[in-house]
């Protein structure tokens, strides 16, 4: 892989933490405002199958490979484990959590997806290596993280604005009832077991439906269909829930529908298929430092001294498998292949030259002394 695209692969993870630190503090105040999680999900689904078909349709049918029964209904498991039921246990835990606490139990995805990984042969650890020990000790700082932020709340800080930009009930992390607090993180970590899993098999799927648009949009379009199912099921038939106002509900469809779910999951399926799924995971710590950031600013949350804590430990985490992982790129290759050959040739010829001179010289005085010799024998 080229060194830019290389600096777009990092450049992309970035993006990408930028996209869902948005979408866990608007879809935390729409839930907070009293919108169904099951609900959100279908809608999201809808807006962003919305934008990709029609994408999909104009910039990759004629491209489109051919696509088996066995084939479609890989895609369609696919996007039941990694859209409709990740998306829908996670929203359900955001519900009982806060925006913090549901980026702080995400980043145990890069250990879930690593270990994956491993399990499938898509990743391999050189223990005796300086690049394997960079991702054990990344994935120890992670865990370290993580567990800072579960286990020590510490000192609360003071909330950046006091005065909050969306409306509704703000829950700080530690100020959840024990029962609640357990029974979200227990359903955030499913989901992310789902999620990790998903990432790891989108990189094979890919390999079989290079087609990334085309895939992000049928599996989107696949997922809205099981969440309308979903949804109808756990709402009961009740009308009042599925009403759209104009409020931050709205907003929250539409950012994660149309950036979340469309910009997003393309612009994954791109790194994966670049990088590979443990690059993409890894970056998810940086999403915690934002999302402490906007969820304090804009909704209020009270932030604790563990959380700054564990957020330090997550980032060299990250840095650390990143830098690992460099170490086992390819070198470049030289700059000058061409003329490093042709001098090598030529040293080469230029010595066969001299010893095809010299040999030359020895059979020229040898038959110098052979005609010398004859002319005496006459004489």
């Amino acid at each position: 892989m080229s060194s830019d695209a290389g600096k777009k692969a990092y450049v992309v993870a970035m993006v990408i933490q930028v996209i869902y630190t948005g979408m866990y503090v608007v879809s935390k105040a729409a839930l907070d405002g009293g919108m169904n999680s099951f609900v959100f999900i279908f809608y999201r689904q809808a807006a962003a199958t919305l934008l990709l078909v029609p994408l999909a349709i104009i910039l990759e049918r004629r491209n489109a490979p051919p696509m088996s029964l066995w084939l479609f209904t890989k895609i369609f498991m696919y996007a039941l484990l990694g859209s409709t039921v990740s998306m829908n246990l996670h929203n359900l835990s955001l519900k009982y959590t806060s925006a913090t606490v549901a980026s702080a139990t995400s980043n145990s995805i890069p250990v879930i997806t690593f270990l994956f990984a491993v399990l499938l042969h898509l990743e391999a650890i050189k223990l005796r290596a300086s690049s394997g020990a960079a991702k054990l000790a990344g994935v120890a700082l992670c865990i370290a993280g993580v567990l800072v932020i579960a286990l020590y709340a510490g000192p609360p800080l003071s909330p950046l604005n006091h005065h909050r930009a969306f409306a509704g009930h703000a829950h700080a992390g530690g100020g959840n009832k024990q029962g609640q607090w357990m029974k979200g993180t227990f359903l955030m970590l499913l989901a992310n077991v789902t999620w990790s899993l998903w990432i790891v098999l989108q990189a094979r799927l890919l390999k079989e439906y290079p087609n990334k648009l085309l895939l992000t949009a049928l599996q989107c379009l696949l997922s809205t269909g099981q969440s309308l199912a979903l949804a109808a099921a756990a709402t009961g038939g009740k009308r009042d829930v599925w009403r759209l106002r104009l409020d931050v509900g709205l907003v929250a469809v539409a950012y994660s529908g149309f950036v979340v779910t469309g910009v997003s999951f393309y612009l994954q399926a791109w790194c994966i298929e670049k990088r590979g799924p443990v690059f993409l995971a890894m970056s998810n710590p940086l999403g915690l430092l934002l999302t402490v950031f906007c969820s304090s600013f804009f909704l209020g949350e009270v932030v604790h001294l563990g959380s700054i804590l564990g957020g330090a430990l997550l980032v060299a985490g990250l840095y650390s498998v990143l830098w690992g992982k460099s170490k086992e790129l390819p070198p470049p290759p030289s700059p000058f292949p061409d003329h490093a050959s042709a001098i090598i040739c030529t040293v080469k010829q230029g010595s066969a030259t001299s010893d095809g001179d010299m040999n030359m010289d020895k059979e020229d005085g040898v038959k110098l002394e052979e005609k010398r010799i004859k002319l005496d024998s006459q004489v």
